[in-house]
């Protein structure tokens, strides 16, 4: 089966230095690229390159937007190329992100050209997983900022108010492979390379010019996610991460079972976006008491989305359907009041005090008083957490680590929710 390799980075001289290491390695290799920069006017620049061309086609769509990129020329150029080549790698745009991609690899089903039954991607080829480029000069500080994608020039549509943080953030987490521009040394480097341990621990680094076949994500651990996009479910720690503190660098472990206090977890969540590089988990709200919300955050932006429901309260049904690893932990730690609720939250900080974020999170849980209250008092309680949806066919992709069944909401430095 053709082996694919999803490439992703925002440095377009390491990636180019990385694909020249993977022609090196791999004269055969075939290497498929969708330039994204005119996607407002609904036009992509498709590059399409191996040892015996390079061919170039630009690419007019009837909607222009990520997903439809995907669905009518990338996946079935992906198809096309299935079972001629032993090898392909899938170049990112610079503005994307690869979970969203890799989800969409591997749910959204189409018909193959020429015919036949309709399928997915990775029916068709065998994922290996996904590399992700960075320069470790300047990764630390994308990772860490307010800028937004328009302002950096990163924008694919009017609307898209992603931080670069965001970007930056979720590109190293899902890598199964990082490649650096150049090697980590001293200095403010040994910071980034504290954060990178906590955020993607399995991911090897290698050197652009000097990558071995690991480039192809080969020989890699077993804790690797192979282009797999994580549940909601999941454990939020992946792969072992160290969690004591390293060149000022920390990681809070935030639990607690009691429900948020909406409104005082609207103030409280703004502690999560200053010195903090990446925050995620799961919550839920006294006004909300069956819905889990995914919170994720990266530098100063927010994402905030409906991710499903508790089993507590769920019926015979959403028992079958919730899988036997989520069954399992649900009875391992359910709870004789609150179920399988519980707040759990991991915040890998940079310049940040962690227990002083753990304080103000516990100052949003509902009283003792709040809580005798009832649950008829807690619906009444003010809520200003909202939902909007903000990209165009967006019922095809997922956010957070998988798929929400709601539409996500963005949030600013002053929690703009």
């Amino acid at each position: 089966m053709t082996e694919l390799v999803v490439l992703c980075g925002t440095e377009p001289d390491g990636v180019e230095r990385t694909i020249t290491r993977m022609r090196e390695l791999d004269p055969g290799v075939v290497v498929l690229h969708h330039d994204l920069r005119d996607l407002g006017r609904g036009v992509v620049h498709r590059r399409l390159r191996d040892a015996g061309r390079d061919e170039r086609t630009v690419l007019e769509l009837a909607h222009g937007c990520v997903s439809c990129t995907i669905r009518e020329d990338v996946l079935p150029t992906l198809a096309a190329l299935a079972g001629t080549v032993d090898r392909v790698v899938l170049h990112l745009d610079p503005r994307l992100e690869p979970e969203p991609v890799c989800w969409a690899l591997g749910a959204v089903v189409f018909e193959p050209p020429g015919g036949g039954e309709a399928c997915t991607a990775t029916d068709l080829v065998d994922l290996r997983g996904v590399v992700a480029v960075l320069d470790p000069d300047r990764w630390l500080d994308d990772a860490t900022g307010d800028a937004t994608l328009p302002e950096r020039g990163l924008s694919t549509l009017p609307d898209d108010e992603r931080t670069v943080a965001q970007l930056a953030v979720g590109q190293a987490e899902f890598a199964d492979v990082l490649v650096l521009t150049r090697a980590v040394g001293p200095g403010g480097a040994d910071r980034t390379a504290a954060v990178l341990d906590r955020l993607c621990p399995t991911a090897p680094r290698l050197l652009a010019g000097r990558a071995d076949h690991r480039v192809f994500c080969d020989g890699l651990g077993p804790g690797s996610r192979r282009g797999v996009p994580g549940g909601v479910h999941d454990p939020l720690l992946r792969g072992a991460p160290p969690l004591d503190a390293d060149s000022g660098v920390r990681t809070l472990l935030f639990s607690a079972r009691r429900p948020f206090h909406p409104d005082r977890l609207h103030e409280a969540i703004d502690s999560l976006l200053d010195g903090v590089v990446r925050a995620r988990g799961r919550v839920w709200l006294a006004t909300r008491p069956d819905a889990v919300l995914w919170v994720e955050s990266a530098g100063g932006g927010m994402r905030i989305g409906h991710a499903g429901d508790w089993l507590a309260g769920a019926d015979e049904q959403a028992w079958t359907e919730a899988g036997d690893q989520r069954r399992a932990m649900a009875a391992l730690a359910w709870h004789p009041r609150w179920g399988d609720r519980a707040q759990d939250l991991v915040a890998i900080c940079h310049d940040a005090d962690p227990d002083e974020i753990d304080a103000a999170l516990r100052s949003a849980l509902l009283t003792d008083a709040e809580i005798d209250a009832g649950e008829d008092a807690w619906a009444a309680l003010p809520d200003p957490f909202g939902w909007a949806h903000d990209e165009p066919c967006a019922e095809s992709e997922p956010v957070g680590p998988a798929a929400l069944d709601d539409p996500t909401v963005r949030s600013d430095r002053e929690g703009d929710l």
